[in-house]
């Protein structure tokens, strides 16, 4: 009697075991999935924050805070806002070196892809003529600016070069993030101004809204945390990032 009722159980087990097998399957898919939407939301978000920021510098209302830097740097270089953005960028991720910062795939693509972006889309996007079409390339820039910015940030593969430079002395100094970045934002700010960058409304319409829109976007473009960890390298948690270029 014991040896018949042990037999009607190896089909169920074995029925058992192919069910875990196939629940597994889908799980393992899921990884390679979610890596290849973060990296699309990555360079994605990055390409269309240059370009958002293209279309700022030609509205010609103003500018966000490191362009206007950017921009006065290369009225006097003769450089293109470009490669001037992507050579402070490179200098600013050489202070992580003393702030003890580690970089990430995010941070190095940072720093290359978003003054290609720029220079790309300022090569074919006229300055907007009449206050209908700046005041247009004003709003959709910074409207796209946010939209990116919640793709960059959610894809969660480390902090931009300046966004890490304030967390960076705000772990060094223990001043506040807020305080760091307005005194970082105000000095930078001032010097792209004296140098010939561009202050105006969309700098100002900027700074109120960018928080809020980039919150709305992170929540939309959010990618939901592998159960396991996972094996990209990826620094800090999206809701403490502070993307400002």
């Amino acid at each position: 009697m014991s040896r018949q009722s042990e037999q009607p159980e190896r089909p169920k087990q074995s029925e058992q075991s192919e069910q875990s097998e196939q629940s597994e399957r889908p799980k393992q898919s899921e990884q390679p999935r979610r890596l290849a939407r973060r990296l699309i939301q990555l360079y994605g978000g990055l390409a269309l924050y240059g370009a958002s920021s293209a279309l700022l510098v030609r509205s010609g209302l103003g500018l966000e805070p490191w362009n206007v830097l950017h921009q006065g740097l290369a009225e006097h270089t003769g450089l293109s806002m470009g490669v001037v953005l992507t050579a402070v960028g490179a200098a600013v991720l050489l202070l992580w070196i003393p702030l003890r910062q580690r970089p990430g795939l995010g941070t190095v693509s940072n720093v290359l892809v978003i003054g290609a972006a720029m220079d790309a889309t300022l090569s074919v996007v006229p300055d907007a003529e009449g206050w209908t079409l700046r005041i247009a390339a004003m709003v959709a820039g910074i409207v796209l600016n946010g939209a990116a910015t919640g793709l960059y940030i959610a894809a969660r593969f480390g902090p931009g070069p300046r966004d890490g430079l304030m967390t960076g002395l705000n772990q060094r100094t223990g001043l506040s993030v807020r305080l760091v970045r307005t005194v970082v934002e105000i000095t930078v700010v001032a010097t792209g101004f004296a140098l010939g960058g561009t202050v105006g409304l969309g700098t100002l319409l900027y700074a109120v809204a960018i928080g809020p829109l980039a919150q709305v976007f992170l929540r939309v473009f959010a990618v939901p945390a592998t159960p396991h960890g996972s094996t990209v390298v990826a620094a800090g948690r999206p809701g403490r990032a502070i993307l400002r270029r």
